[in-house]
């Protein structure tokens, strides 16, 4: 906890608020409350404007022939990208602990937002290069570079540690969002042929 807390948006603008106030209740009125500092989080179950799911969903619309393209902002943006059931694990260990602290849930990796690509079109056999394009109008005001966490402490304190590396993330989001998109289209096709035969 020992970085420069500088957000950048107004949503991380209230989130830090947050994390003031309850340090302020926790210290001074003797609330048992705990702050869990969670960098990015990801499922299949993330919206479909967010960057990884975005991704996830272009490359299985792509590669079953639904659409070709996708756009974005920066490729060269990295972030610390965890599995968001394992999140959900320390915030219950957070719960668990003796007293109440603050916790940096992480990976501790950083990745690009090129390589997220990269290994979700890998996973369908495809070129990214081909079907991923940029503009800048989808570039944050104020876009942070490099994100990456520490999450020793919590390792020390509650023994969390993320279970899932980078690539296997990447591929069950993509393998998540080709059943979907599967399902989708097979009911689309019945959907036509029933109206066909009436």
């Amino acid at each position: 906890m020992s970085s420069l807390m500088a957000p950048r948006s107004p949503y991380a603008a209230a989130k830090l608020c947050a994390y003031h106030i309850c340090r302020v209740y926790r210290e001074g009125f003797g609330m048992w409350i705990a702050n869990g500092i969670l960098f990015n989080h990801e499922s299949p179950r993330r919206g479909e404007t967010f960057v990884t799911r975005k991704l996830s969903r272009a490359a299985a619309r792509i590669k079953l022939g639904i659409e070709d393209k996708v756009v974005l902002g920066s490729l060269e943006s990295r972030r610390d990208w965890g599995y968001a059931p394992e999140y959900v694990e320390a915030m219950w260990l957070m719960l668990q602990h003796s007293e109440p602290d603050d916790f940096i849930i992480a990976t501790g990796e950083s990745h690009s937002v090129g390589e997220f690509a990269e290994e979700a079109f890998t996973r369908v056999g495809l070129d990214w290069r081909r079907h991923v394009t940029t503009d800048a109008r989808f570039v944050r005001p104020l876009e942070v570079e490099s994100l990456r966490g520490d999450a020793s402490k919590a390792a020390r304190k509650l023994g969390w540690r993320p279970k899932t590396q980078f690539q296997e993330l990447v591929h069950l989001m993509v393998e998540a969002d080709l059943r979907r998109e599967t399902i989708l289209l097979e009911g689309t096709a019945k959907h036509n042929c029933v109206g066909a035969a009436i």
